[in-house]
């Protein structure tokens, strides 16, 4: 949220300063979560629950990165009844970066490592499942592997950008998630 709207304010002639970008992003998000509280069913992205239990029954552990602020992420997850799946939140307020910088990325490969020591993870035997140029350069700087989605850019952006690509979530293929950290290791890893 922040780079994005420092981005949007440079490109209109204007410097903001740390603190009014602070401002803005704290009423940004009042206003997010006030008009998410009021969504009722919450819509979420079609076949992400069954991605995430499919996932979870190989016991891959899972990771949110965003550049969306911690009290938003929360909010969405909980509403939605997934909260459980991610011990592990990478969010906007957690670093001073965001993608295509890999910092956020390497920060969860990190806590998910704390959080299961016995899988040495290593940033190359993590997959990355992202909807965004940036989030791809990310992963890719960061060097990891990405299933690019095209949720919300057009399919030949993200499968130029990608290790592999797919329209919806619905597409992503088990056996191919498997059979990558069987290439890349002998403990399951993150996805």
């Amino acid at each position: 949220d922040r780079a994005c709207l420092n981005d949007l304010l440079t490109r209109r002639g204007r410097t903001p300063t740390d603190a009014y970008l602070n401002s803005l992003v704290e009423r940004k998000s009042q206003a997010y979560q006030k008009a998410i509280a009021t969504i009722n069913p919450l819509p979420i992205y079609p076949g992400v629950e069954d991605i995430i239990f499919r996932l979870r029954s190989l016991q891959i552990p899972l990771a949110i990165v965003s550049g969306a602020v911690r009290t938003e992420i929360q909010i969405v997850l909980e509403r939605a009844g997934l909260a459980s799946h991610f011990p592990i939140i990478v969010a906007g307020d957690d670093i001073p970066t965001s993608k295509p910088d890999p910092t956020g990325l390497l920060v969860a490969v990190q806590k998910l490592q704390q959080k299961n020591p016995t899988l040495n993870l290593i940033p190359a035997n993590c997959l990355v499942i992202e909807d965004s140029p940036a989030g791809i350069t990310a992963a890719k700087n960061a060097g990891m592997s990405v299933v690019g989605v095209a949720n919300t850019y057009p399919y030949h952006m993200i499968q130029r950008q990608a290790n592999w690509a797919i329209d919806y979530l619905t597409e992503l293929e088990l056996d191919r998630i498997r059979s990558f950290f069987e290439r890349h290791n002998e403990k399951m890893p993150s996805a």
